[in-house]
């Protein structure tokens, strides 16, 4: 896949964010070959299997300007780096428990310039914040997960959806969905790219 059909998929974006697309796989080949945070067989499909799939999350639910979200088990930044291209106005907080991918993510996201992303090498329970929403890409099982970041939520609601997770996973979901006893609603990315990857990929949206 190349930037340009990333871009057939989000044909509203600015110079700028195209700019800014079109320079991750150079500064990812670059950080990867020194601080391995992608797969070497997924860094040459970086725009399908990275950064098309955190967007999955901007098919979902469009940020707003002011907004807050987390993004929790970050890795080398997804889906928080294509998510904070996507909305500039909007505030991004990457966290890892691992520190080197931190250091990836601060590099990356100084190098395009980000001004609404900081990033910080810290466990979700030891954030002391409260957000709009909260993303993550499949660090654990969603009843693993919620405990986490239960309690984080902002109360007033300013979004279409009401203030929660947006949570990237992939395959049959509904024994996890029933063990977590959480109320989800499931949308299925294969709705919105047509790039078999996609077909058993979903966002997972639970209510905060």
């Amino acid at each position: 896949m190349t930037s340009d059909q990333l871009f057939t998929y989000f044909p509203n974006l600015t110079d700028t964010q195209k700019q800014q697309f079109e320079q991750l796989p150079a500064l990812y080949e670059f950080w990867n070959n020194q601080i391995n945070v992608i797969s070497r067989k997924d860094i040459d499909q970086l725009f399908e299997r990275h950064v098309l799939h955190s967007l999955g999350i901007a098919k979902v639910m469009a940020f707003l300007p002011g907004e807050s979200v987390l993004d929790v088990g970050t890795g080398g930044g997804f889906p928080g780096i294509p998510l904070a291209i996507m909305f500039p106005e909007t505030q991004f907080y990457l966290v890892d428990s691992i520190g080197k991918k931190i250091k990836v993510v601060q590099e990356v996201a100084n190098a395009l310039g980000l001004k609404n992303l900081r990033a910080e090498h810290l466990r979700a329970e030891q954030v002391d914040e409260k957000f709009d929403f909260i993303v993550s890409r499949a660090v654990t099982r969603l009843g693993e997960f919620y405990p986490w970041i239960r309690g984080k939520f902002k109360k007033e609601q300013k979004n279409k959806l009401p203030n929660g997770i947006l949570y990237l996973k992939g395959g049959d979901l509904t024994d996890e969905i029933k063990e977590s006893g959480l109320k989800v609603h499931q949308y299925y990315l294969k709705d919105y790219y047509n790039e078999e990857f996609f077909e058993t990929k979903q966002v997972i949206y639970v209510v905060g």
